[in-house]
């Protein structure tokens, strides 16, 4: 058996969209990859604290998250990097300054700092939990680390946010702007570095733009039946949806189980 490294996506890759949970074929395949001897990872923007519950759900061990800069390896996060700090305080400063409401993750958790009521005011409540911490007091010069930034600024606004280009960002929500890394081609090179495996046996599914990051020349690539066209384009192969068992017949093709 040649090992190979399998790094999954999770939002409509491994899960079905419509439940949250995982394709059932999609978590045999996961066993039956593990069994054959190969290394199994999850690949996720998701915070460490967010993504760690459906690691352990599914009886994985490895992950690639917070956008590429979070590694657990073995169940042990070893790795968790903050944004870039004076980035991240000058976007703060700016973003307040123009009248937007922020969000800060401080730490490794659901909590959200903000020095008024302005996001949810512009915003509304987040659709994933987060406990909101107001702060009247909360000076962004006096922070020590800043892992994501959230703000309530309209798309149609966001060139006004001279900034915003410093550092990484995706808009998953309508009306916010979330600051956090895209580099989970990174993050899946530094855990084979780690783990000494090789790069050319990296294999990785996908499914939408916030993957084109991983969809990396050096190894496999394989896009999802149900995802977007440009990952598809950029795809190695193209395999079924996933909830007509697209990663059970990509690795069922490739003979990999």
């Amino acid at each position: 058996m040649h090992k190979k490294y399998f790094f999954f996506d999770i939002d409509g890759t491994l899960t079905d969209r419509s439940t949250g949970e995982i394709v059932p074929s999609a978590l045999a395949t996961l066993k039956k990859l593990e069994a054959a001897g190969h290394f199994v990872s999850i690949a996720t923007g998701r915070a460490h604290y967010k993504a760690r519950g459906f690691m352990e759900k599914i009886g994985l061990s490895n992950m690639v998250c917070n956008g590429g800069v979070g590694l657990v390896i073995d169940h042990e996060l070893v790795e968790n990097r903050p944004l870039d700090l004076a980035k991240a305080k000058a976007i703060c400063k700016q973003a307040d300054a123009l009248g937007y409401g922020l969000l800060l993750m401080l730490d490794d958790s659901l909590r959200c700092y903000s020095k008024d009521n302005r996001f949810r005011e512009q915003m509304g409540e987040r659709l994933e939990p987060t406990e909101y911490i107001i702060d009247e007091t909360l000076d962004y010069d006096a922070l020590s680390a800043i892992y994501k930034i959230y703000i309530s600024i309209p798309k149609e606004e966001e060139e006004r946010l001279t900034l915003c280009n410093t550092l990484g960002h995706l808009r998953f929500a309508g009306n916010y702007l979330m600051f956090q890394y895209d580099e989970k081609d990174k993050g899946i090179e530094h855990m084979i570095e780690r783990i000494h495996g090789r790069i050319e046996d990296v294999v990785v599914f996908g499914d939408d733009t916030n993957d084109l990051v991983m969809f990396d020349k050096r190894w496999c690539s394989i896009a999802m039946g149900n995802g977007s066209e440009d990952i598809k384009q950029k795809a190695d192969y193209v395999t079924d949806t996933n909830v007509r068992d697209g990663i059970q017949k990509a690795c069922q093709h490739f003979h990999w189980i």
